[in-house]
């Protein structure tokens, strides 16, 4: 472990400076992004992105996430209906990722996992912008770590996940919101909520009006049902732990071994819940986790912990 943590680095000045330089040289460089960590490369590079399928093991048919410096720069990229431009200006940079129509070949194929579509974010987080400002590339990143395990929202966590499939490590401290992007797509000019995070639904629907259910084909990253998984199985909507079991709490609650939220905030428990699945993971064979309300971040919280039971799900 020591040679692992030996490959994280500050994100300051002369840590910026060397991400950059294994991004341009076709390496990988996990950053912090206000939602989780993310595992990067150049995304015009196929083979620099096809490191990062073989890093973390993930299905070549799984789309990545590209990272843009702003607006003008995703227009070279892709091309917007009115809705993805009004979206765009109201929540970039931040955690909403659009699906859009490929406008042009600069991206490597391999982002679009075979589709006609890119996905594509202006990350706030001022460590994952610098990055962006230094190299002058997009940069494709999907969460680091394993493909279908818990995402990273630590340096520590991916060090510890990815091991010697990463080349580089910024410290950028602890993610600040700990839950994915919002994904939204569109068939025609509708609107498609492709993947529920860090904004909510509410707060979209605002801007837009309602958003159309996805349907079955995986058009972007998050849609695989088994997703987002502790080692170890996980029972949902449990009001008390049973034997060998560990509970993550939310709200009030005596028997939690860990708290998302005991004030029962969900904004609170969408930043811990990551974190605390790693720790429980650790030792715990079984884990429980306390009912979550399907409201604002519980959409999405529920949704990570839906796919994360899925395939190892503890009898309810």
């Amino acid at each position: 472990m020591d040679s692992l943590v030996r490959k994280i680095a500050p994100a300051d000045i002369a840590g910026i400076a060397r991400a950059a330089r294994v991004l341009r040289q076709g390496g990988l460089v996990a950053f912090p992004t206000e939602t989780v960590y993310g595992l990067g490369a150049d995304a015009t590079n196929g083979q620099a992105v096809a490191g990062i399928f073989a890093a973390k093991g993930r299905p070549r048919f799984n789309p990545l996430i590209v990272h843009v410096r702003d607006l003008a720069e995703a227009e070279r990229h892709a091309r917007f209906c009115d809705r993805a431009r009004e979206l765009a200006k109201r929540f970039w940079p931040g955690a909403l990722t659009l699906v859009l129509p490929r406008a042009t070949n600069s991206l490597s194929e391999l982002v679009s996992a075979g589709l006609a579509t890119v996905a594509l974010r202006v990350p706030a987080h001022p460590v994952a912008q610098r990055l962006l400002q230094e190299t002058g590339l997009p940069i494709a990143a999907p969460s680091a770590n394993p493909s279908g395990r818990v995402s990273a929202t630590t340096a520590l966590h991916v060090a510890e996940s990815l091991e010697e499939n990463v080349d580089f490590i910024l410290d950028g401290g602890p993610a600040m919101l700990g839950l994915e992007s919002t994904v939204l797509g569109f068939e025609g000019d509708e609107p498609v909520l492709l993947r529920p995070g860090a904004i909510t639904r509410a707060e979209i629907e605002a801007i837009i009006g309602p958003l159309q259910k996805a349907g079955a084909a995986i058009q972007s990253p998050g849609q695989l049902e088994s997703h987002y998984a502790p080692s170890a199985a996980l029972r949902l909507n449990a009001l008390r732990p049973e034997q060998d079991e560990s509970l993550l709490g939310f709200g009030p609650s005596a028997d939690a071994a860990l708290n998302l939220s005991p004030g029962a905030d969900l904004k609170e428990a969408a930043a811990n819940l990551f974190a605390m699945l790693r720790r429980l993971d650790k030792n715990a064979r079984r884990i429980a986790v306390m009912p979550i309300p399907e409201t604002g971040l519980g959409e999405a919280i529920n949704d990570r912990l839906r796919r994360a039971a899925a395939g190892k799900r503890a009898q309810e």
